[in-house]
């Protein structure tokens, strides 16, 4: 049994879900889990677990500033235990973009950071007018025009491939 670390940055909440799932799926295999948001990443002493697994969404194809301040305080820890990271985006709803290594803003992550994922997954997100503020809903809008996706104000497409998700689940478990 593992104390697993999952730490997580999610602007509507769907990370925090697809994270809540992985907590599932990594303690029917006698694991320990600890799901706690970057926001108090702070308050963890990351030297208390074997595994850490960070979890981040996108908004205007950017992760949080929290996670790479994160990732920044903390790579040296990160680098010598098992770890892992993921991104939750709405890109990778297309095929074309929905593996680590064909997923623009997650390589694009990559190269912003010093740390080195030792696992990585790409999960795709969802969309939820009617849940954003204005000006995101508009945003939102005009950027899924830009790439040939929903735009009807009444949507709400959750595009995330939950069999994926506990693959990945898996992955944790083993690593």
């Amino acid at each position: 049994m593992a104390k697993i670390l999952i730490i997580y940055s999610s602007t509507d909440g769907h990370t925090r879900e697809i994270c809540l799932r992985l907590q599932q799926i990594v303690e029917t295999q006698n694991h320990q889990v600890t799901l706690i948001s970057v926001n108090n990443g702070s308050t963890i002493d990351l030297n208390s677990f074997a595994k850490v697994v960070i979890g981040a969404s996108i908004r205007y194809g950017k992760h949080s500033k929290n996670i790479y301040e994160f990732i920044k305080d903390n790579s040296q820890i990160l680098d010598r235990k098992a770890n892992a990271f993921f991104s939750v985006n709405v890109v990778a709803r297309k095929p074309e973009k929905n593996k680590p290594e064909t997923n623009p803003y997650l390589q694009k992550f990559l190269k912003q950071i010093s740390w080195h994922p030792k696992k990585l997954a790409v999960f795709a997100g969802k969309i939820e007018y009617q849940k954003y503020r204005f000006w995101d809903r508009l945003m939102i809008r005009l950027i899924m025009w830009m790439t040939k996706g929903p735009t009807d104000p009444k949507t709400n497409i959750e595009y995330t491939n939950w069999n994926q998700v506990e693959d990945f689940g898996q992955v944790i478990s083993e690593m």
